[in-house]
């Protein structure tokens, strides 16, 4: 008689008839004519009839109708073979299709009925089956919830559920949320990415709100604005500094709100007494004062076109920003110079008050403050033209010193932009008015903020290193022989020579209310000053912590400055309706739009050689990706004073993105001229 076998094979039960068989095996033959050797072991039923297809065929049809919920109320409590219960369920001997039955129904319920082995199984506790089904009702409600929003991206809406956290699922996503997993499987349908199908179905409204909120949700998940309850700026005891007899002015942009140095020009013996004043919190926000907690949590003011988010409360920035007719506390370094303002005797540092007599806009005074006027003597009414002139030679000498130590030139003619928006409406607006506004770096106003800051900078800096005081410290190596920058500017609580200014030491000071080192390493300046005990000890767990946090928060910062620059560059080419555009090869397939901030690649662009200018076709522009797309029209003059590409810069590949990173910015980061709203600067230095 022909025997036939239901067996267990990869969880799986299969049904065929025996060919052979000896104590621990068989040999079978599946109905599809497969053979196969199966272990006795796994054999659950041996039947005679039906033929093995059918057994399961109508093994299965006949499971689909049992009721589960029966099933388990009349199974025994303890562990039972299959075989059993179809004896109790059908109330005789059961025939192989009605133990077939059983076995697929046990099987195929696991919430009801928990394996014990082949064949045999035992009923889910009352409380576990009820927590069990309880899931399985959950998870298909998820499911049905998940289709439902697909289906309503697939006509064209996109779900409230998501549109709510739009920003937050492509920046921060929980990838196990109904949300998540329905916009990836619709974004996967439609064939875009999730971004891109935010976009289009209005959930994120333009790349405008994109690059926005991406930011916003990354550095300021709980906003930017500032608690009420923080504490109001105080003065105690700075009416106590002694009040120096000098008339300082600062050198800024007129949309600075910031203005944290000043400078001034007395007589002094046979020669002239420089003044650089830096405005002074630290003189009341100490260490873990409420106010500090909240510059460390910022660690920067950020910048970029149209937006500025301060590091401090507006109200502690107006308490030491040393705006005209104001008497404020400020940290002074003051430096003995000839009467021609070109060689530097003496130094000293106090902590003092002083009178601000007037802020000085380099939008107003660039265009008459030039080096042919003041070599001429011929600035004519422009405010303090005297002391501008002792200050420009003075920042002339400084440079050619650098210059020396360095063993090159500084660049020259680099060109800084800056980019204006029109938020007359109150907000950012992707279709606000672009301006872009071109200012050669090294101007004269430039020049004596750039280089009086950096001497400051590095002055201070050897003050700690040299008093073995701790210190937030900034360093750079170069190559002597060939002048070729090792490694990028690093951040440490040592000093160390920074090559590319041409410094011994070199320390941001300059600029407590809106860069968190400056107003740590203020501090310890104040006491040394004052001959106190300094808040940072040379191991200070807390500084090098101080260190971490900011190379990040100013490395998230700059990259949100320049991606917001390269858009609004974007859409200026949009707003102009330019189709051609000039640009100069910086290497390789790497150009700058002439005119512009803005570095984009050109993939199959032919050699050239480096400051060939082109022209170009602008095919294409990307305000998601902030790129363009553009094929070589026509080879143009090769430039020789437009300063889009010095000597000296150097372009690597993260630089289409990131801010460039060469000797030059060291004079922009000190100058002020990056924070004037909106301006392209360096982040080195």
């Amino acid at each position: 008689m022909t025997q036939h076998l239901l067996f267990e094979e990869d969880g799986a039960y299969k049904a065929g008839t025996v060919l052979s068989a000896t104590d621990a095996s068989m040999q079978v033959e599946l109905a599809s004519g497969k053979r196969t050797k199966v272990k006795a072991s796994h054999v659950v039923l041996r039947f005679d009839q039906p033929s093995p297809s059918s057994l399961l065929a109508n093994a299965q049809r006949e499971a689909e109708k049992i009721d589960v919920d029966f099933l388990w109320e009349v199974a025994p409590q303890q562990e039972f073979g299959f075989q059993e219960l179809a004896r109790e369920y059908v109330g005789r001997a059961p025939s192989a299709l009605e133990s077939a039955a059983i076995l697929l129904k046990l099987h195929g319920a696991p919430v009801y009925f928990h394996r014990k082995g082949r064949g045999r199984f035992r009923p889910a506790p009352p409380d576990v089956l009820k927590a069990a089904l309880a899931a399985v009702e959950r998870k298909r409600q998820q499911e049905e919830r998940k289709q439902r929003y697909i289906d309503e991206i697939a006509a064209g809406r996109m779900p409230d559920a998501i549109a709510q956290q739009a920003v937050q699922l492509i920046v921060r996503p929980d990838r196990g949320s109904i949300e998540f997993k329905a916009l990836e499987q619709a974004a996967a349908a439609a064939q875009a990415t999730p971004l891109r199908l935010l976009l289009a179905r209005g959930a994120i409204t333009s790349p405008l709100d994109w690059h926005l909120r991406s930011f916003l949700e990354t550095t300021f998940p709980r906003g930017t604005g500032f608690d009420d309850g923080s504490p109001r700026p105080e003065h105690s005891g700075l009416d106590d500094l002694p009040l120096a007899d000098v008339a300082a002015f600062s050198i800024d942009d007129s949309t600075t709100s910031e203005i944290d140095d000043a400078f001034s020009v007395q007589a002094f013996g046979s020669g002239v007494r420089v003044g650089i004043h830096i405005a002074a919190p630290a003189a009341v926000i100490a260490r873990d004062h409420p106010v500090d907690s909240i510059a460390r949590a910022r660690m920067s003011t950020v910048y970029a076109p149209g937006i500025k988010i301060t590091m401090l409360p507006p109200e502690w920035i107006a308490a030491f920003s040393l705006d005209a007719g104001r008497i404020v506390a400020v940290l002074s370094l003051y430096l003995d110079v000839d009467r021609d303002g070109r060689t530097v005797s003496a130094t000293r540092t106090a902590f003092e008050r002083i009178r601000i007599a007037a802020n000085l806009r380099h939008d107003e005074l660039d265009a008459r403050v030039t080096d042919d006027t003041i070599a001429a003597g011929a600035l004519n009414d422009v405010p303090f033209a005297g002391e501008l002139a002792v200050l420009w030679r003075l920042a002339n000498s400084l440079l050619a010193d650098r210059e020396r130590v360095r063993g090159k030139p500084e660049p020259r003619g680099r060109v800084d932009y800056s980019i204006d928006i029109d938020t007359a409406g109150g907000a950012l607006h992707p279709d606000a008015r672009v301006s872009v506004r071109a200012r050669r770096r090294g101007a004269p106003l430039d020049l004596i903020v750039a280089e009086l800051m950096i001497f400051a900078n590095s002055l201070w800096g050897g003050v700690l290193a040299q008093r073995k005081q701790a210190g937030v410290y900034r360093s750079q190596s170069f190559e002597r022989s060939g002048g070729r920058a090792l490694g990028r500017v690093r951040m440490s609580t040592t000093p160390s020579p920074h090559d590319g200014i041409g410094v011994d030491h070199y320390a941001w000071c300059t600029s407590p209310l809106r860069r968190y080192v400056d107003l740590v390493n203020q501090r310890q300046l104040i006491a040394v000053t004052d001959q106190t005990p300094v808040p940072y000890g040379s191991s200070d767990a807390d500084l090098f912590a101080v260190v971490s946090g900011f190379d990040a928060a100013y490395t998230a910062y700059a990259d949100f400055q320049t991606r917001m620059e390269r858009y609004w560059c974007l859409r200026w080419l949009r707003q102009e309706k330019l189709r051609r555009v000039a640009a100069t090869v910086l290497k390789g397939d790497v150009l700058r739009v002439d005119g512009l901030p803005f570095i984009a690649r050109v993939p199959g662009l032919p050699a050239f050689a480096r400051g060939q200018r082109l022209e170009l076709d602008l095919l294409d522009t990307d305000e998601v990706e902030l790129t363009i797309e553009a094929r070589l029209h026509q080879i143009l003059a090769t430039p020789t004073d437009d300063g889009e590409v010095g000597a000296e810069e150097e372009i690597s590949d993260d630089e289409l993105i990131e801010p460039e990173e060469s000797p030059p910015p060291a004079i922009a980061a000190e100058s002020g001229l990056g924070p004037s709203g909106s301006t392209v600067a360096g982040t080195t230095a």
